[in-house]
């Protein structure tokens, strides 16, 4: 039987606890969530060396994930605080994790300039370590979002606030920006705050997010759905937005929709299931609540959703599985001929899983790879990455879904 889980990631407390707080990634119901951004987003001109929302969207879209990669970013944890005595084993999963994809498509690791030694020689000469000041893991929400147009490939910066204000993010607050200059990819600065966890795409004009997430005041204080929907719309080159309620404040993401549901193709979805025996939750009622409103809704072709249910695992079989575990197959990773899954330990559900994934993307090799130390904070495979997609040449196309870049 599923434990009770009052969250899937541990939520500040008091001030004292802020440097110690684990982690991102999980998933989230109203829009009244408080907390007080750190970072809002800017409005107005866009900083120099960017592109406003408007400027760049004409023409601009954000590729779905299972498109060609040039390269895949992630992260080395650096903070003793925020991991105590699981990052060893946190980095472990993140070096496993990189070497897996290193073997699909190239990998850069950002890494502090006095650890990039240490995570070197973790992940071995198949991982790119770039010496870059992080704070977490969290490549997905620290990181860009990239889009692809007419005009090249640009990168959103979403202003990371550390999920509105939950974990000490000060050099997660620049990877942005930095990643974007040192590879002279052109800036988009987004008129709303958040996550690249917070959006699931399916590359034909079709976003899912959770109103939880974005319709939050510790992220976009006075803004509506309306208008960070138009936000998306502009930045993002999607058509329609299918929001689901979400969990506010009960793990530090407020229910990012990489935990809930993705687009294993458009018009499949892929939706998180808690175990049979489960007991009514928020958890619960959030993926209920998920499934009402695909079964209702179209994509932006006109298409009805077919929902595909991927049950989580036996949490009595998984080692160290505490009531922050984020024990989902949903946040796995797409890239270059290849699918990463997560591996548990309840092998039954692993392979189950794997199956099913793997048949929703044919033509992919399926890796699973090991991550419970990571899924113990909260997060899972699809947190850790952040995916730059390959830019087609001027007048051409990008095809091969599962090619590599």
């Amino acid at each position: 039987m599923a434990p009770s889980r009052p969250s899937r990631r541990a939520l500040l407390q008091s001030g004292a606890a802020f440097a110690a707080l684990a982690l991102a990634g999980g998933c989230s119901s109203s829009s009244s969530d408080s907390g007080g951004p750190e970072s809002p987003a800017p409005s107005g001109t866009a900083p120099s060396g960017t592109a406003s929302g408007d400027a760049a969207a004409a023409g601009r879209s954000m590729p779905a994930e299972s498109r060609p990669h040039t390269r895949t970013f992630m992260a080395w944890p650096a903070l003793e605080e925020v991991w105590g005595d699981q990052l060893p084993g946190v980095r472990q999963d993140i070096a496993s994790l990189a070497q897996a994809i290193a073997g699909f498509e190239p990998v850069v690791l950002l890494a502090r300039p006095d650890q990039a030694a240490e995570a070197r020689q973790a992940c071995g000469s198949s991982v790119e370590v770039l010496e870059l000041a992080v704070d977490d893991l969290w490549a997905r929400d620290s990181g860009p979002t990239f889009v692809t147009g007419p005009q090249g490939l640009a990168g959103i910066d979403f202003h990371f606030n550390g999920w509105g204000g939950k974990q000490t993010h000060a050099e997660d607050a620049k990877v942005a920006a930095a990643v974007l200059e040192h590879y002279g990819i052109t800036r988009i600065a987004a008129p709303v705050t958040g996550e690249g966890g917070g959006l699931e795409v399916d590359g034909e004009g079709t976003l899912m997010a959770t109103e939880s997430c974005w319709v939050n005041d510790n992220r976009n204080p006075g803004k509506s759905r309306d208008q960070i929907e138009a936000a998306f719309k502009d930045l993002l080159g999607v058509r329609k937005v299918i929001w689901f309620k979400g969990v506010a404040g009960q793990d530090i993401t407020d229910c990012h929709v990489d935990a809930l549901a993705r687009f294993a193709e458009p018009g499949t979805v892929l939706l998180h299931r808690p175990a049979a025996d489960t007991p009514p939750d928020v958890w619960t009622t959030a993926s209920d609540q998920a499934r009402q409103v695909l079964q209702s809704a179209t994509d932006a072709a006109g298409r009805p959703f077919r929902i595909v249910d991927l049950p989580e695992p036996d949490f009595n079989l998984i080692q160290g599985a505490g009531k922050n575990f984020l024990a989902t197959y949903i946040n796995y990773y797409v890239c270059n001929g290849g699918v990463i899954v997560p591996r548990f330990g309840d092998q039954a559900a692993d392979d189950h899983a794997a199956g099913v994934i793997g048949d929703l993307h044919p033509g992919r090799k399926v890796t699973q790879v090991s991550i419970n130390h990571i899924a113990a904070g909260g997060g899972g495979i699809h947190c850790a990455t952040q995916q730059q997609p390959a830019q087609a040449p001027a007048g051409g196309s990008t095809t091969g879904a599962s090619g590599a870049a």
